[in-house]
């Protein structure tokens, strides 16, 4: 059994909101039960410069068509030179 870190009491605010008090998290993923109990499970954000492995074989991909010639003819970007 989870003992508890912190226990208090709070009020939604006029927009309907609740402020956590020195949360250790940033984002939380809301579970809203039909008897008023709210679940918060803290989330964590994937590292920036995680790619994901879909993204790496979609550049694998088209980095070998481009070797093999299968690309389409270079784009005029001039019209958004300075």
């Amino acid at each position: 059994m989870d003992v508890a870190v912190k226990e208090y009491d709070a009020k939604l605010d006029t927009k309907k909101r609740i402020t956590l008090r020195g949360s250790s998290y940033e984002y939380y993923h809301v579970i809203e039960f039909p008897n008023g109990r709210i679940q918060l499970e803290p989330r964590v954000l994937v590292e920036p410069f995680e790619i994901a492995e879909d993204t790496l074989r979609m550049v694998d991909a088209s980095m070998d068509n481009l070797k093999k010639g299968k690309a389409s003819k270079p784009i005029d970007l001039s019209g958004f030179e300075e």
